[in-house]
């Protein structure tokens, strides 16, 4: 059986943990930072894991994740 090929927007988005968990950049943050509180600025900064819900939608697009 040959190779599958990995979704490459998915490749640059996503990032599964040897648990399987999914990582995954903290939403809001592009523009309009002006508007936002101090508060969401910085508990937005770094990676979250997402939902289960979530990560079954991404794991489809990462075959070998």
């Amino acid at each position: 059986m040959p190779k599958l090929k990995t979704k490459s927007g998915a490749k640059k988005r996503f990032k599964v943990t040897a648990t399987g968990k999914v990582m995954a950049a903290q939403a809001g943050k592009r523009h309009g930072m002006i508007k936002r509180t101090t508060k969401f600025i910085r508990n937005a900064r770094g990676t979250t894991t997402l939902s289960e819900a979530d990560a079954r939608i991404v794991k489809q697009f990462l075959p070998y994740a």
